[in-house]
C-alpha cells in the first residue's frame, strides 16, 4: 500500500492527548502533504519544494492554533494514501478520514524559540514526546 507523509499542526492539548491516548484524533485530522503537482495547480513539480511547501503550511496552521507565547509543533507521519483526502482551501491542506496512531508518525519539529522563523524548527524523534510536551509547556 502507497504510504504520504502528511505534516500534523499541534497544540498543547493535541500533544497531551497523543500521549494520554496514543493517536491524534478525531477523525477528521486536518494536514499538509505535497500532493502530487497535477492535482493542484499552483505547486511546483519538484518533490522538495511541494514537502517544504507543506512543512511551512503546517508550522503556520501550528502557530495559529498555538497559544499565546507557545511553540509552534509540527509532526511528521507516514500514513496509507487512501486515507489521505485533499482539502479546497490552501494548496497542500488534506484531511485524513482516520486517527493517527503513534507508531505512524516519524519525528516532531518544534520551535527553538517561540514564534521563531520555519527554517528554526528543530527535530525530535517521536521517542521524544516527552520532551516535546516539556518543552511546549515552558517546563
Amino acid at each position: 500500500m502507497p504510504m504520504v507523509r502528511v505534516y500534523l499542526p499541534l497544540d498543547s492539548s493535541a500533544l497531551d492527548a497523543l500521549r494520554r491516548t496514543g493517536e491524534v484524533g478525531p477523525a477528521p485530522v486536518a494536514g499538509h502533504a505535497a500532493v502530487p503537482a497535477s492535482t493542484r495547480p499552483g505547486l511546483g513539480n519538484d518533490d522538495e519544494e511541494r514537502e517544504y511547501a507543506a512543512w511551512s503550511a503546517a508550522a503556520a496552521d501550528a502557530a495559529e492554533r498555538s497559544a499565546s507565547g507557545e511553540r509552534r509543533v509540527v509532526a511528521s507521519a507516514d500514513v496509507d494514501a487512501a486515507v489521505v483526502l485533499p482539502v479546497t482551501d490552501g494548496e497542500t491542506g488534506v484531511e485524513l478520514d482516520t486517527v493517527v496512531a503513534l507508531p505512524r508518525i516519524a519525528s516532531f519539529h518544534i520551535d527553538e524559540q517561540p514564534g521563531g522563523e520555519v527554517a528554526d524548527l528543530l527535530w525530535y524523534d517521536v521517542t521524544e514526546l516527552d520532551d516535546v510536551i516539556a518543552l511546549v509547556r515552558g517546563d
